[in-house]
C-alpha cells in the first residue's frame, strides 16, 4: 500500500513536518546523489545540475555537493541564484560552492554524462522558460528531482515542452502526476526516497502484493461452496470474448461456471471446453429483449453474473432489464457497459463492478476518462469502477491504482480475462472492491510474467493466471 498525493498535499506535509526544511532538503539531495551513483556516476563522470531558484533547486545543490565529494565533476547551471539571503536553498547553494562546485547561469548546452533536472518541483504549472527548453534535447540521460520539469504534478499534463527523465527521485510519496496523463512517459523509473514526512491524506493508494488477497479453501469445500459464476455474452464473431471470461473464472478458482450464449453459437462456445457448462438461449447469433426471462431462469443458483463480454452493440434494453432484476453481485464488462446508464447502475442494491476502458467510460459517464471522474462515478452509482489502463484505477469505498501490469496487456481479449477473474474472486467470497483490486493486480503480474517468456495473448494469459489464483 503506497500513498499517492497531490502537489498541494506535498506542500502541506513539508510545512507540517517536525523536521526543518534544511534537514528535509539535505535528505532529499543525498537521495538524489545516491540514485545518480546507481546510474553510474562516480569518479571521472561529469554531471550537470539544472537548478531553479526554489527548494527544488536547493535539493539539486545538495546533490551536487555530495557528488562532488565522491569525485564527480559537477557543474550547476542555475536559473537564478536561490531567493533570500538566509533561506535553506541559499545555504545549500553556498555549501555546494564551498565544496568546489562551479555555478554558472543556465545557458548553452554543455556535454555531460548525466543531467539532473532540479529546475521545478511538483508545484510547477504553465510552461518552461525559453532558456531551459534546449536542455530537453540533451543527449545525456536525465534524472528528475521530484518531477520532470514541464510536467504538471496534479494531472500529468504538459502545456509545452517538458523534460523526459530516465529516472525520477521523489520524496516519501509518489505524486498523482507521475502516474496519470503523460506522467509515466516523462517520469521514467520512479524512485521514492524516504526523508521523514508525516503521514499524508492520499489521493489514492497504489496496490501492492499484500493488498491483493485471495481466499483459501478448507478441506470440506465442494464446487458450489467455493463460488459459482455465470457469464452471459457472445454474439456473431465475438463469442470468444464470453468464452475467455468463462475460462478465466474457472481457472481463477470458481467452483462452477456456466456460459450462456445465443442459441446458434452454443456449439462454437462449447467446442473443446468440457469444463464449462454451456447453454444457448434465444436467437441464432444475438440476444434480444424477449430473452430476459429465460436468461434469469438460467442464472439459477449461481453466485455472480458476469454480463457483457462479446454481447454486441445495441443490447441496452436487455442489459438494463438484467441490471434491474438480477439481485446478486454483478460484473458488467465490455458492451454490457455500453448498454447501461448511470441511473440504472445507481438503482441497483446488489454489489456491482464495472470494468470500462477509456472509451466505454466516456460513453457511460459523458466525462473524460480520468481517475477523478472514475472515483466520482463510483460514488454516484455505488458501484466499484475499474478504469482499465496503465495504471488501472479502482474506485469504491477506497481509491486505488494498480501498476503491476504494463503495455503487454494491450491486446484483444485480456480485458475479458480480467472480468472473469474478478467474477471468480467475488464468487469466492471477497468484498467486491477487494476482488477488483486483487484480480487487477494479479492480472498484471501474470501478464508481466508471461511477457518475460513470450508475447502476451489472451489465450496465453488464460494459461498463466492459474499460477496466481492462490
Amino acid at each position: 500500500m503506497r500513498p499517492v498525493i497531490t502537489p498541494a498535499e506535498a506542500s502541506r506535509l513539508d510545512t507540517a513536518s517536525d523536521e526543518s526544511v534544511e534537514v528535509l532538503m539535505e535528505r532529499a539531495g543525498l537521495g538524489v546523489a545516491l540514485i545518480a551513483a546507481q546510474m553510474g556516476m562516480g569518479y571521472g563522470s561529469k554531471v550537470i545540475v539544472l537548478a531553479g531558484p526554489g527548494n527544488n533547486g536547493g535539493d539539486g545543490y545538495v546533490a551536487a555537493r555530495h557528488l562532488k565529494q565522491r569525485g564527480v565533476e559537477v557543474e550547476v547551471h542555475a536559473l537564478g541564484y536561490p531567493k533570500g539571503d538566509d533561506g535553506p536553498a541559499t545555504s545549500a547553494a553556498d555549501a555546494a560552492v564551498d565544496t568546489g562546485v562551479r555555478v554558472v547561469p543556465l545557458g548553452e548546452l554543455e556535454s555531460a554524462d548525466l543531467v539532473i533536472d532540479a529546475l521545478f518541483g511538483a508545484g510547477f504549472h504553465g510552461s518552461l522558460p525559453d532558456v531551459a527548453i534546449p536542455w530537453i534535447g540533451h543527449p545525456a540521460p536525465v534524472l528528475a528531482v521530484d518531477l520532470a520539469s514541464g510536467l504538471n504534478g496534479l494531472d500529468g499534463s504538459v502545456a509545452g515542452p517538458a523534460f523526459t527523465a530516465a529516472a525520477t527521485v521523489t520524496f516519501d510519496f509518489a505524486k498523482v502526476g507521475h502516474l496519470v496523463g503523460e506522467g509515466p512517459a516523462h517520469t521514467g523509473e520512479l524512485h521514492i526516497v524516504a526523508i521523514g514526512l508525516p503521514d499524508p491524506n492520499p489521493e489514492f493508494m497504489m496496490c501492492d502484493a499484500e493488498d491483493s488477497p485471495v481466499p483459501t479453501r478448507s478441506q470440506e469445500v465442494h464446487k458450489w461452496s467455493v463460488g459459482s459464476v455465470v457469464v452471459v455474452g457472445g454474439s456473431a464473431g465475438l463469442v470468444g470474448a464470453a468464452v475467455m471470461a468463462s475460462e478465466a473464472a474457472l481457472r481463477f478458482g470458481a467452483g462452477a461456471v456456466r456460459l450462456i450464449v445465443p442459441a446458434g453459437l452454443r456449439a462454437e462456445a462449447a467446442a473443446g471446453r468440457p469444463g464449462l457448462m454451456t447453454m444457448g438461449i434465444g436467437g441464432a447469433d444475438s440476444f434480444g429483449p424477449s430473452d430476459v426471462g429465460q436468461i434469469l431462469e438460467a442464472l439459477g443458483r449461481f453466485d455472480v453474473l458476469v454480463l457483457g463480454p462479446g454481447i454486441g452493440k445495441g443490447r441496452g434494453t436487455l442489459i438494463e432489464a438484467l441490471l434491474e432484476r438480477w439481485e446478486r453481485p454483478l460484473v458488467l464488462d465490455a458492451d454490457g457497459i455500453s448498454g447501461a446508464s448511470i441511473s440504472a447502475l445507481a438503482a441497483r442494491s446488489a454489489p456491482t463492478i464495472i470494468t470500462p476502458h477509456r472509451g466505454e467510460f466516456e460513453r457511460l459517464s459523458g466525462s473524460p476518462a480520468t481517475p477523478t471522474a472514475a472515483f466520482a462515478v463510483a460514488v454516484e452509482t455505488g458501484s466499484v469502477v475499474v478504469l482499465k489502463g496503465n495504471p488501472t484505477f479502482i474506485g469504491g469505498e477506497q481509491r486505488w491504482a494498480v501498476d503491476s501490469g504494463g503495455p503487454e496487456l494491450a491486446t484483444i481479449g485480456t480485458g475479458d480475462v480480467l472480468a472473469g477473474m474478478i467474477g471468480a474472486l467475488v464468487a469466492r467470497g471477497l468484498d467486491p472492491e477487494v476482488a477488483a483490486r486483487s484480480a487487477a493486480y494479479r492480472h498484471g503480474v501474470a501478464g508481466k510474467h508471461l511477457a518475460s517468456a513470450t508475447s502476451v495473448t489472451a489465450m496465453g494469459l488464460l494459461d498463466e493466471i492459474g499460477r496466481w489464483a492462490n
